[in-house]
């Protein structure tokens, strides 16, 4: 239920300033999770997620990133600390995972984006009903 589609690509992107840079590997067609928690709402943020493994930040990005907490403290939101975009994070509904955030992905590979809305305000519910969970689970690609 998480990112979908057969066909995969690279997929690079980052922050607006250029000093966080990655890339995951991830379908070119992917669903994306528009969540109306506290912290998403305000900054708009609307990501699909990947396993861990499928992603890699650039070794220069780290001095760059810093993190931001609260409540369960499980989401560990990274964003620059020179121009303040979260291009990437670790999300509460998958820490195993890495949710990217769609418009951060450099113009090119994502062919299809469907947005889904997450229900963050009622998390609980949210999580066990839309299957989120799975998506950053590794696929058998056979």
């Amino acid at each position: 239920m998480g990112s979908e589609g057969s066909e995969r690509a690279v997929h690079r992107g980052g922050c607006h300033c250029r000093s966080v840079r990655w890339e995951v590997e991830a379908p070119t067609s992917v669903v994306a999770w528009r969540c109306n928690c506290s912290d998403c709402s305000v900054r708009g943020n609307t990501h699909f997620i990947v396993p861990s493994r499928d992603f890699k930040l650039s070794p220069d990005s780290q001095q760059f990133l810093t993190t931001y907490t609260f409540g369960t403290h499980t989401a560990k939101h990274t964003f620059c600390k020179i121009c303040g975009i979260t291009s990437f994070y670790t999300p509460r509904s998958n820490p195993d995972g890495v949710a990217i955030t769609f418009r951060c992905v450099d113009p090119g590979t994502l062919v299809h984006v469907e947005i889904r809305p997450y229900d963050g305000i009622d998390w609980e519910s949210s999580h066990s009903s839309t299957g989120i969970a799975s998506c950053s689970q590794t696929q058998n690609m056979n």
